[in-house]
This record gives structure tokens, sequence and C-alpha cells, in this order.
């Protein structure tokens, strides 16, 4: 079996699948290692740290030639830039392991099933405890709320920990973090390692105790959330007389904070406005907002994508890919998950669909020369 490694196209996307120290296994299991020249540099992995580990390096068009396996962070339809030039060198009965936007890049899934090949979508894994170690999306989640707490504290006039000092007492920076779920989680331990003071809300309140290990005060407000959680644990969306309802609830505490940061996120579905314009004109000037589901129209109703917006003396970043920003441990990272996930599937020497398996079953989007996976298929059924 040949694993094949491109390098990601995507701009501004500086990871890369496999790192050199996870090859010496895949060659130890049977397997040959291909890798695009180039694949790793961005993420600090030279060519010959590659070549060192028993892989070898080649063109793009031999990797996808090639291999029967092909490990990609941005599969197609994560990669709607360049994606189409990939999904037109696949060829049938290849497989292809990513993150691949399978439930909103509708098009470019059936683009692939038409190819002939075998997508698995690393969004797709499912929360059980024997799939922990391939949840990429935990993985970049974790990154992605280390690093808005850093962002948050650069762009904030002030310090984050409260100081003795012979000028006087720093009184420590109020810190707010919406969504308790991996990167919010993260975000509360980075931001109480700098020193701040922290409150934390969800809409799920089975999180609160989390929550208040990691030494935040859990914000309640008083709504019905019984059904706020589906079985994978994410998040439910909700009709907008709740989240009217919730904007209104939660403004008083949005007001009083140096920084907020927002995490609320429902996989396929636009991100639930969380912080009005007006809850952001009530901040103090200074304050910053860092909104992590840009990606899906933002938690603030001021977030644009990728951009710097400053409102009534508020600064509100909306990133929409930070793991790319930690490309080295990143790439460490997911190279764990997706090997790991490539192993599961992996029997005698040759990836094997079994489809009464729960974690193959849920990620496996196309194969065979169409959409497999129920739930994708009806949401492409509902687009057309």
């Amino acid at each position: 079996m040949i694993v094949g490694v491109p390098r990601e196209t995507f701009p501004g996307e500086r990871r890369v699948a496999l790192i050199p120290s996870v090859i010496p296994a895949l060659i130890k299991a049977g397997g040959e290692v291909l890798v695009e020249s180039g694949a790793g540099a961005s993420a600090g992995f030279p060519d010959a740290d590659y070549t060192a580990k028993g892989a070898r390096i080649g063109p793009r068009a031999d990797v996808f030639a090639r291999a029967d396996v092909l490990l990609m962070v941005r599969a197609p339809g994560a990669n709607p830039v360049h994606g189409r030039e990939d999904t037109a060198r696949l060829r049938s009965g290849q497989a292809v392991i990513g993150f691949s936007e399978p439930l909103t890049a509708h098009q470019a899934t059936e683009e692939v099933a038409s190819r002939g090949a075998s997508l698995f979508s690393m969004e797709l894994i499912p929360r059980i405890t024997r799939a922990q170690s391939m949840d990429a999306l935990s993985s970049m989640a974790s990154i992605a709320g280390y690093k808005a707490v850093l962002l948050a504290a650069s762009e904030l006039p002030r310090m984050f920990p409260m100081m003795n000092t012979a000028a006087g007492t720093i009184a420590p920076a109020r810190v707010f973090v919406i969504g308790a779920g991996v990167a919010g989680l993260q975000a509360i331990a980075s931001a109480r390692r700098l020193g701040a003071r922290l409150e934390a809300y969800d809409v799920r309140p089975a999180v609160r105790e989390q929550v208040e290990s990691l030494g935040a005060r859990f914000v309640e407000l008083p709504l019905e959330t019984t059904a706020s959680e589906d079985k994978g644990g994410y998040a439910k969306a909700q009709d907008e007389t709740f989240y009217r309802r919730q904007r209104e609830l939660m403004a008083k505490t949005v007001a009083a904070s140096d920084v907020v940061i927002t995490t609320a996120a429902v996989p396929g579905k636009k991100s639930p406005v969380l912080v009005t314009a007006d809850a952001v004109a009530g901040m103090a000037p200074g304050s910053v907002i860092i909104d992590l589901a840009a990606e899906r129209g933002g938690n603030c109703e001021l977030t644009k994508a990728d951009e710097i917006v400053h409102a009534h003396g508020v600064t509100i970043l909306g990133p929409t890919n930070l793991p790319a920003t930690v490309p080295y441990h990143a790439s460490q990272m997911y190279a764990k998950n997706i090997t790991t996930f490539l192993a599961h599937l992996v029997k005698d020497g040759a990836v094997r669909i079994d489809q009464s398996d729960e974690i193959t079953r849920e990620t496996l989007v196309t194969h065979g020369g169409v959409v497999v996976n129920p739930r994708i298929r009806e949401l492409v059924k509902a687009e057309v």
C-alpha cells in the first residue's frame, strides 16, 4: 500500500497531514510513503527529514497517480480554491482521508464520488471512547482556543494578570468565554494561566462542572436548555426566539468584560449571533472580541472573517484557521489523529471498508461512485 501526502494548496494553510516521526510505523506495517516535495516545509519539516525516516519525495502528479491512500489536511471540499484540480486527479478505488466539509460542500462531495474514490471525512469521527485518538476536530479546536487567548492578550491595551507593583495594584482582565466545547475550555485554561478573571457560558448545562474545574465562573441564564445537545455531544441549533432571549440576558456580562472569546458553532449550520452590535457598543473602549465562529458567519454581529474590525472602540477579530498559525504542533497532532484512523481502516496491507463498524460507517462519505453516507446524502438531496 502506497500512502501519499500532497502539499496543502489552500491559501494560508501551513499544516501537513503527515510528519516524519510517524513514517517508520507506516513502513513497518508494510506501507510505502510518498510525499510531495515541500509538503512539510511550511510546518517546519523539510524534505530531508522525510527521506531520513524512509519516505520518498516526488512531484504532486506522482503522489496522486501512485498513492492507494491520500492523507490530506484539506481534501476536496475543504479546499474550494484548488480542490477541483485535486479531484480531477483522483481515480477509482483510491482512498482519500482529510477534512472535507461534507455537511456543506455538497457539489465537491458529488464530484469526488463521480471519480470513484472513497472519501473519509475527519470531521465525522464519532465522539466515542475508542475514536478519541482519531478526533482531529478536537485536536485543532484545542489549538484554536489557546491561540485565541494569545491574540486577545496581544490586542488588549492592558495586561491579563493582577499585579502588585510599586506603582499600585493592577486589576486582572475580565475574560468571558462563550461556548465551552474543546476550544472554549482550552481558552479558559489558557486565559487562567495568564492570570485573567474568567467567566464562561454554554447552552449545555452539563459542562458547568468542567468550566468551574478550570477556575471560571459559570454564567447561568434562565433559559430552557433540555434539548441543547445532540447525541454526539455537539450543541444543537435553537430557534430565533431562544437566541434573541439569550442575547438579551448575556449583554450585561459582555459589557462588563475586557475580552470576549466566542466559540459557539453548530456543525453544518450558520453560527448563531450571540453578541449584537448594541452589545459591542456597550463594551468599554479598548475591549477585544475574538470570534472563533467566524468561518460560519460569526457569533458577533460585526465579525468579518479573517479581518480586524474596529467598532465603538472595540477590536473584533474573526480568524478562520488558527491551527495553521501553529503549524508544527498542529501537524504533529493531526498526523497522530489521521494515522490512528488509517490504522483502523487497514487490514492485511490494504484499506478494508467495513460498514458494520461505527467509526468507518460514520466517516465514509463516498464509495463506489456514489455518496454513501446517509446523513450527507439527505443533505445533498435537500439542496437539490
